[in-house]
């Protein structure tokens, strides 16, 4: 059973925490790694559980949209944890677990669990939130200043699991017109 399954289904087994290596590397010892882990969940759970199940569920939407083309560069993996900081008020060495986790859940499960944690997301988050994923989606996908088909398609498809609007899913798309691959195939094809 996954960690989002567990967090969004109630179980109250432990969630398996995956530290980065980067965070593995940054603290001096096994037994400090291990406490600075067993803080940080501990602040995690500390959180009202809808609040968690959001946090985790964004997470993972975004490290959705950040695998759409087979791979989670650490460019993306930074704009996560910054988004989760700056946008949703976690602390940063939350957001470097959460981030963390739910990529490791994204690669892992992708396709099996992608509809479920949406969809989940979809009845814990406002209508302002589901935009706010959507808009760090678009973020994640553009942070090598190119949106490629396959991004493009998964975008697509997450809007419409968390139920976006298409007006304003055109609104924020059209915010990144610049970076999508296909714009500027077109435009390649016209010689403009």
């Amino acid at each position: 059973m996954t960690f989002l399954r567990r967090l969004f289904g109630g179980d109250d087994a432990p969630p398996p925490v995956v530290p980065s290596a980067a965070s593995r590397a940054a603290v001096p010892s096994p037994a400090a790694d291990t406490a600075t882990v067993r803080k940080i969940v501990a602040q995690l759970a500390a959180l009202p559980p809808d609040r968690a199940r959001f946090l985790a569920g964004a997470a993972y939407v975004v490290s959705r949209a950040a695998q759409a083309d087979l791979a989670i560069t650490p460019d993306e993996t930074a704009l996560m944890e910054r988004t989760l900081v700056e946008e949703m008020g976690v602390t940063e060495a939350e957001a470097v677990i959460v981030v963390e986790i739910a990529r490791q859940q994204a690669h892992l499960f992708g396709a099996t669990e992608d509809y479920l944690v949406t969809r989940e997301l979809r009845r814990v988050a406002t209508p302002e939130q589901r935009l706010a994923v959507m808009r760090a989606c678009f973020l994640v996908a553009a942070v090598d200043d190119d949106i490629t088909a396959p991004e493009g398609a998964e975008l697509n498809q997450i809007a419409t699991e968390l139920e976006i609007d298409p007006a304003d899913f055109d609104a924020i798309r059209s915010e990144h017109r610049e970076q999508l691959s296909v714009v500027r195939a077109a435009r390649a094809a016209r010689g403009s």
